[in-house]
């Protein structure tokens, strides 16, 4: 049996910005993305810390070390800037592999949305 767990968590990182005319997604700096094991296109969901709404979308590549955390498209109107937000990536694996399996969890600094 497959099941979907947590593969890939940016815990807590501040919006830089909300493009509404923009197609959709979210836009995630390079090397927050890599430190979390997500790629471009991949799912995720999004939890608002500040306003308690979760959604869903698909990453787009940022600048590495840029600190982008954009919210594009529809997106853009369930944020603010410098809201908290968490984006959480899931994976599906078999029942017994997901018992053992480590997911990848990024804690950046709040201020600049960098890994410290």
């Amino acid at each position: 049996m497959l099941i979907q767990a947590l593969k890939s968590k940016i815990h807590r990182v501040r919006v830089t910005q909300a493009d509404l005319n923009y197609i959709g997604s979210i836009t995630i700096d390079e090397a927050l993305m890599e430190a979390a094991n997500l790629i471009e296109g991949e799912r995720v969901q999004i939890v608002n810390i500040n306003n308690g709404e979760r959604f869903e979308t698909y990453v787009i590549k940022g600048d590495r070390l840029s600190g982008m955390i954009c919210l594009n498209g529809p997106a853009a109107r369930r944020v603010a800037v410098d809201d908290i937000i968490i984006i959480i990536g899931y994976g599906y694996m078999d029942f017994e592999e997901a018992k053992t399996f480590k997911p990848s969890l990024v804690f950046p600094n709040e201020a600049t949305n960098l890994l410290d």
